[in-house]
């Protein structure tokens, strides 16, 4: 087979795969380990797709800028987040204090909360509402809201967050990727996450698997700065992630 259309023949077994191993790629093409090895190493030089160690994952998808308003995506993936945000609430223990981002997975949480003593801090305006409502003793960040979010942002909220320091924190994200880490549009939303985790003993990132292998444009977080709550395995690149938990 030609070096070009196995090259192509390899970017499609990647779009429906999502990752692929050196050791498949030699079964299924019958070649050598060093001719898929330079077929990988090439491609990852286009920016075609990106090599790993044992084999290579799918490029990460477009940039997304665009962030839609919690309207339109309260109901995508409901049931998924549902399950993520039960889970979540599981590993709430009393006394405990705790950050809630703003997000509707992390929203998912507060109707499976039962332990009452624990406190929350959160930048989500439903958030403080509904915890409040259910009885559990809140604190509502101040500053500048964001009516597309909902959430409360800027320098006051950045500057508020230094003196807290968190047991555990629930974190949104708009895109989650090993090159990239956790990612959000906005830069100061981005603020807002970043400083949370780092003043969070414990964070999680909670998400649903198509946030995966997307990529928005401000980074808050590193893969590994927290432990990811989703339903399912993206696909094998994230294969044995010591910091990946699946929610049946």
């Amino acid at each position: 087979m030609l070096t070009e259309k196995r090259q192509s023949e390899i970017l499609k077994l990647l779009d429906t795969r999502g990752s692929i191993t050196v050791q498949e790629l030699t079964e299924y093409f019958q070649a050598s380990e060093s001719t898929i090895r330079r077929d990988l190493t090439a491609l990852d030089k286009k920016g075609a797709l990106v090599k790993v160690f044992g084999g290579a994952v799918q490029k990460e998808k477009k940039l997304i800028t665009r962030e839609e308003k919690v309207s339109l995506r309260m109901e995508l993936h409901r049931e998924e987040k549902l399950r993520i945000g039960k889970y979540a609430a599981s590993l709430i223990e009393p006394e405990d204090f705790v950050y809630l981002d703003a997000g509707t997975t992390t929203g998912c949480i507060i109707p499976y909360l039962t332990e009452h003593s624990a406190s929350f801090v959160t930048n989500a305006v439903s958030h403080a509402l509904l915890l409040a409502e259910n009885g559990f003793r809140v604190i509502l960040i101040g500053g500048e809201l964001k009516s597309s979010t909902e959430a409360i942002v800027g320098n006051e909220a950045f500057v508020t967050l230094h003196k807290y320091h968190f047991t555990k924190g629930f974190f949104g994200t708009n895109g989650v990727s090993l090159r990239s880490g956790f990612t959000t549009p906005d830069v100061n939303e981005a603020m807002v996450k970043e400083c949370a985790m780092q003043h969070t003993r414990t964070p999680y990132v909670l998400c649903d698997h198509s946030k995966f292998h997307l990529t928005t444009p401000v980074s808050f977080g590193e893969f590994q700065a927290a432990q990811i709550l989703t339903d399912c395995l993206p696909d094998e690149s994230y294969h044995n992630m010591e910091n990946l938990t699946i929610v049946e």
